[in-house]
């Protein structure tokens, strides 16, 4: 769980990818169930195989998906149990008007009413486009920009956000961050390879059939694609590299508006930032400069003609999954260049996650009181507080790492806040307008409430009761500047926890999940920020040094695994994630050995409890995915493949070696001192 994930103004570290009644979706035969494992392998030669061998041959991905495996097979549970709950509230009749199950249901039938939007076609967008076609300079154009962004419309050319001051946590401060292009990395503009050439080639292929779908000539809409992709290339050059981003120092820059505006003589921050309705701040965090400097020399020599296109483009691109079927079809073909999906999403799975996404807290009431029980909460509590006794164990035994850098993480790991499965104060979306009867109003709606809620949050205490995810998410995630750890009610659930299942099962899953968003806080980067979730460091320097050392192998042990056979594994891409896998499955394992269960040799189901704790952990992991989804995700993605997170920990685990009794001849065998151990 440590995708960096700008959401609401939170920077967040995830899981991955993502009480199951009776196990109808997920099969809990005993829960490690040797009908999903292929028995012909041996575990030491190929321990993915071995535990999920036959799962992930009678899996096969279905069409309307890019992966299967067990987050999918949860998600899709409670994206039913979504559906359920929305069906219910939109066909009552009787809830009053601004009620939890009125704006849930109007939000939701809005959104099921094909009919009207298809009547519509792209008549919600018209006058966006024909005020931007009506600009006649540049000061036209940035105005424009202003407008766009202050009313959740689109973001074009940088990211903009209110956060934290990850220097003094306790100020919220408006943050400038690179951006304005339409694909998903910057390598995709930059490199000659096959797959970025036909990316670019769908991708000119979408521009000039969405112009057209609004009335415009094919040639206009191929010179229109052309002009939008010389801009987006130009700013895809400027930007920095995504393991680049993940470095909290690098990206920590800090300006006065007066400097910064010296930067960039076009972008003048002092009247900007009134108009984008941020008043009274005299300073801005920059992740990345340079960027800026090249957005701004191109306002001075992109023809003003060309940004207007350019505006236009992030309009339709951003409304085209709320149009009609025309714009909703040419939106499933360019991603399905992407990913190879082979049919779009239902549309009822589509509402379903739109209103999770814009009023989450508002369905997540529902959700948790029809699905959720509170013995798991309570279950899930006594769970981090056993995971941190593990944890600050493994921080005193450490024989890397001096006294005085082991009372500082000490210090840090007791500072964890964890939340669980809900918000104990709801959001309540005040002053949002949904109706009925206009889907795309209510996005619009929701997109501007969601902007001025953050921007109104300036000049106000740290909110320490937010949420970065909504209750039915399937996920969990760290937030370095909060030093909290938080785990929806969605992956409460089987295979990740179980209130019935044996303790093995639990640690191998939930636990193994709770030591990781621990480990996050002392991964490669989670670990510059100290108890108080400041950016500073807390570490000697020789202490750092053996970190880094310990990291770099761990690293390098993941540049060797490929996909697809030529396609490598990004270690440094993935770091995080993967010392929050090493970290988190060795103090699961401690915890675990803490209980009656991990004291014992007692079989079940053929198997011993330390057998059962690493089979629970790689039955989490086990997954198909689309050749081209798994290409997009490496480029992408912080998470290593999930065949990688089965084994990858484990080989440098001994109590796994002894489990399986995995000898020097097995493939995944790596010698006693070439074993990274970390946390």
């Amino acid at each position: 769980m440590y995708l960096y994930l700008v959401k609401k103004g939170l920077l967040l570290t995830v899981l991955g990818v993502g009480t199951l009644a009776a196990g109808a979706q997920l099969g809990q035969k005993g829960f490690i169930d040797k009908a999903n494992m292929d028995l012909s392998v041996s575990p030491g030669d190929d321990f993915y195989t071995y535990a999920s061998g036959k799962w992930v041959k009678n899996n096969p991905i279905p069409p309307k998906e890019t992966r299967w495996g067990s987050f999918n097979q949860l998600r899709d549970f409670n994206i039913n149990a979504v559906k359920t709950i929305l069906e219910k509230a939109a066909a009552d009749k009787t809830a009053p008007a601004g009620s939890v199950t009125r704006m849930v249901g109007d939000f939701y039938a809005a959104g099921m009413d094909s009919l009207s939007i298809e009547k519509l076609g792209h008549a919600p967008i018209k006058k966006d486009l024909a005020r931007i076609a009506a600009i006649g300079d540049l000061p036209g154009i940035l105005k424009e920009m202003n407008y766009l962004r202050s009313n959740g419309i689109a973001s074009p050319l940088y990211g903009f956000s209110i956060g934290q001051d990850r220097k003094n946590v306790e100020n919220l401060v408006p943050q400038l961050s690179q951006g304005g292009i339409g694909l998903s990395d910057r390598d995709y503009y930059l490199k000659d390879d096959a797959r970025s050439q036909d990316i670019r080639a769908a991708y000119s292929r979408f521009i000039v059939r969405l112009f057209t779908l609004t009335g415009t000539s094919v040639t206009k809409a191929e010179e229109n694609a052309k002009a939008i992709f010389n801009i987006e290339k130009q700013l895809a050059n400027a930007q920095l590299s995504r393991v680049e981003m993940r470095d909290a120092y690098r990206t920590y820059n800090k300006f006065s508006l007066v400097d910064f505006s010296r930067k960039t003589p076009q972008l003048e921050w002092q009247q900007i930032l009134p108009a984008l309705k941020v008043k009274g701040q005299d300073s801005i965090l920059v992740n990345n400069p340079a960027f800026f400097v090249t957005a701004d020399s191109l306002l001075q020599t992109v023809p003003v003609a060309h940004w207007k296109t350019y505006l236009q483009w992030y309009v339709l691109r951003g409304a085209a999954p709320y149009l009609s079927k025309d714009f909703v079809d040419a939106n499933f073909a360019f991603n399905q260049v992407i990913t190879g999906q082979k049919i779009a999403t239902p549309r009822w799975q589509r509402i379903s996650s739109l209103t999770d996404g814009n009023i989450g807290e508002l369905l997540g009431q529902l959700y948790v009181k029809d699905y959720f029980k509170p013995a798991a909460k309570a279950r899930m509590e006594e769970l981090v507080s056993n995971l941190r006794k593990a944890y600050a164990n493994r921080i005193q035994q450490l024989d890397w790492m001096s006294d005085a850098t082991k009372q500082k993480a000490l210090a840090k790991l007791a500072a964890f806040r964890p939340k669980i499965a809900y918000p104990d104060k709801w959001q309540t979306y005040d002053g949002l307008t949904i109706s009925r009867n206009s889907f795309f109003q209510n996005m619009r709606n929701a997109d501007a409430w969601g902007y001025n809620y953050m921007v109104s949050r300036l000049g106000k205490p740290v909110d320490r009761e937010r949420w970065g995810m909504t209750p039915p998410t399937v996920n969990a995630y760290y937030n370095a500047t909060l030093n909290e750890i938080v785990f929806p009610a969605g992956i409460l659930q089987f295979p990740f926890f179980d209130p019935n299942a044996d303790d093995a099962v639990n640690y191998g899953g939930i636990g193994a999940v709770i030591g990781h968003e621990m480990s996050h806080g002392f991964d490669d980067n989670g670990s510059k920020y100290d108890a108080d979730g400041t950016l500073r460091n807390w570490w000697t320097d020789e202490d750092r040094k053996k970190f880094d050392a310990k990291a770099d192998a761990l690293a390098k042990q993941f540049d060797g695994y490929t996909v697809l056979d030529t396609l490598h594994v990004n270690g440094r891409l993935t770091l995080g994630e993967n010392i929050g896998d090493l970290g988190g499955l060795n103090v699961a394992y401690e915890a675990f050995k803490m209980t009656k269960q991990g004291q014992s040799n007692e079989k079940i189901d053929g198997f011993t409890p330390d057998q059962r704790f690493f089979l629970s952990w790689a039955q989490v992991w086990r997954t198909n995915t689309l050749p081209q989804t798994a290409a997009q995700l490496l480029k992408t993605d912080t998470h290593s493949p999930g065949q990688y997170r089965a084994i990858g920990p484990l080989v440098n685990m001994d109590a796994w070696y002894k489990a399986f009794d995995v000898k020097e001849d097995n493939k995944l065998y790596k010698k006693p001192e070439d074993r990274i151990r970390i946390w």
